[in-house]
C-alpha cells in the first residue's frame, strides 16, 4: 500500500506542514549530536559507528515498529504508521517556504533580500553567494532540495517497502542526508567539534546511498521534460571525471528545460572538445541553453510537479498490479 501511504502523507504535509523547530526535528537534531559527541573518536571505524547509531538505528527503530503493527493490529495500522513517518520525511513544505520567500524577493527587485535569503538557506556567508548568478543559483539548489526532500525519499522508500520494509528506507535516505550535512556544518562550530573522519564518513555513505535516486530523479526530469536534450546533457556529464550525484541531477534538469546549470551540461560538446565547436547531431553548438531569468523559477517549478504525478501513477500502476497479482 506504498501509494496510499505516499498520497496521504503529501496531502498531509501540504495541509498542516510541520513547522519550523517542530519536536520531532529537534529530538533528531539532539540524537544526532549525542552521537557524535559520544562515539566521535576521530577514527574510520568510530566514524561508521557514529553513522551507524545515528541513521541506522532509528531506521531498524522504525522498521521494528512497522511489523509490530503489521502482526498485532493488521496492514491498516501498518499503513498508518507509515504515513506518519512520511510525513516527517517527505514533503516539499519542508524546503519550500525558502524558495517561496526568495522568489517574491526577486519578484519585487529586492535583490539585497533574495541574497540574503539564499544564503542562509544554503547556510554560507552572504559573500559566498554571487550575485550576478543569483536566479540559476536559486534553481539548482531548489532543484536539489526536491530530490533530496522528495524524490530520493520516494525511491528509497518504495523499493524498500516492496520487499516488506515499510518506511525504514525512507528514514535511511533523509537521515543520510542529513548527518552529513549537519556534521559538515556543525564542524566549524565550536558547541560540537566534529571530526574530519567522521565528515568524510558521512559523506562518502551519503554518496552511496544517494547514487541510485539521483538517476531515478534524472530520468524522472527527462521524462516529464525535453527527453532527448536532458539525456544528451546526462550523458556528458557521465564524460566528465569530477562529476557527481548532484551534477547528474542538474545535468538533466538543464537539458530537460534547457537553461544553463552547474557547469552548463546542456547540450554541451563532448569533454576535450575546443570551445565552440558544433555538434554534428543536429548543428547545435556548445552553448549550454538559455541563462537562467526569473520566468524560469515557474518553468522549473512545473517540472518538479510533473515529476511528482509521474512517480504517483508509477506507485498506483505498481499497486493495482500488486492487487491483482
Amino acid at each position: 500500500m506504498s501509494f496510499l501511504a505516499v498520497l496521504f502523507a503529501l496531502l498531509l504535509e501540504q495541509a498542516r506542514p510541520l513547522g519550523r523547530g517542530n519536536p520531532v526535528h529537534v529530538g533528531l537534531r539532539a540524537w544526532v549530536r549525542w552521537c557524535a559527541r559520544n562515539f566521535d573518536a576521530g577514527q574510520p571505524h568510530y566514524g561508521w559507528l557514529a553513522w551507524s547509531f545515528a541513521v541506522v538505528a532509528p531506521s531498524l527503530l522504525s522498521l521494528g515498529i512497522y511489523w509490530l503493527l503489521n502482526d498485532w493490529l493488521g496492514w491498516p495500522a501498518a499503513v498508518v504508521w507509515s504515513v506518519v513517518v512520511l510525513y516527517v520525511t517527505l514533503g516539499f513544505r519542508q524546503f519550500s517556504f525558502h524558495f517561496t520567500e526568495i522568489r517574491d524577493a526577486l519578484a519585487q527587485g529586492d535583490e539585497d533580500r533574495a541574497v540574503a535569503l539564499l544564503a542562509a538557506w544554503r547556510q554560507v556567508n552572504v559573500s559566498e553567494v554571487r550575485r550576478d548568478d543569483l536566479v540559476r543559483h536559486v534553481i539548482e539548489h531548489s532543484v536539489l532540495a526536491a530530490h533530496r526532500h522528495v524524490f530520493g525519499v520516494l525511491a528509497w522508500f518504495s523499493v524498500l517497502a516492496a520487499f516488506g520494509f515499510g518506511p525504514a528506507g525512507a528514514v535511511l535516505y533523509r537521515l543520510s542526508e542529513f548527518v552529513a550535512r549537519y556534521w559538515r556544518h556543525k564542524s566549524t562550530r565550536q558547541d560540537l567539534p566534529v571530526s574530519e573522519a567522521l565528515q568524510q564518513t558521512a559523506a562518502d555513505a551519503w554518496v552511496i546511498i544517494d547514487w541510485i535516486p539521483a538517476r531515478i530523479s534524472a530520468m524522472a526530469f527527462a521524462v516529464v521534460g525535453s527527453f532527448e536534450d536532458a539525456i544528451d546533457s546526462w550523458r556528458n556529464c557521465e564524460l566528465r571525471a569530477s562529476r557527481d550525484n548532484d551534477d547528474i541531477i542538474l545535468a538533466a534538469t538543464s537539458g530537460a528545460v534547457n537553461i544553463r546549470l552547474g557547469d552548463g551540461y546542456a547540450r554541451a560538446a563532448p569533454a576535450g572538445a575546443p570551445a565552440g565547436q558544433e555538434r554534428r547531431d543536429g548543428e547545435r553548438d556548445s552553448v549550454a541553453g538559455q541563462v537562467p531569468e526569473f520566468a524560469h523559477l515557474r518553468i522549473v517549478v512545473g517540472l518538479v510537479w510533473r515529476s511528482v504525478v509521474l512517480w504517483m501513477v508509477l506507485l498506483a500502476l505498481l499497486t493495482l498490479a500488486k492487487l491483482l497479482g
